[in-house]
């Protein structure tokens, strides 16, 4: 579980793409994202959703640095997956969390 308190501030890195081929975005979230995310340093959580053609990930980093090093990781991989077209990359302050 995720501990935020005054003391401890974390990080989240959300993107945002277009699906173009729901297997294959599946696919290279399976064989790549997920585990070389998972495996970022200052990784926490993560999550990755999709509605009709369009995704939307969350990713949990323990701090800032982390965060933006994950972000430009992030570009790199959705770049080398010809399923999904990058619409967003963003790093933000995770304030509350229940």
């Amino acid at each position: 579980m995720i501990e935020i308190d005054q003391e401890v501030k974390v990080d989240a890195v959300v993107v945002r793409v277009t699906i173009n081929d729901r297997e294959g975005a599946q696919r290279g979230l399976d064989q790549d994202v997920v585990p070389r995310v998972s495996q970022a340093p200052g990784f926490q959580a993560g999550y990755w959703t999709w509605k009709d053609n369009t995704g939307l990930s969350m990713i949990i980093l323990d701090s800032e640095d982390a965060a933006n090093q994950a972000a430009e990781r992030t570009r790199e991989m959705v770049d080398r997956i010809d399923a999904v077209s990058l619409d967003g990359v963003e790093v933000r302050e995770v304030v509350a969390h229940a």
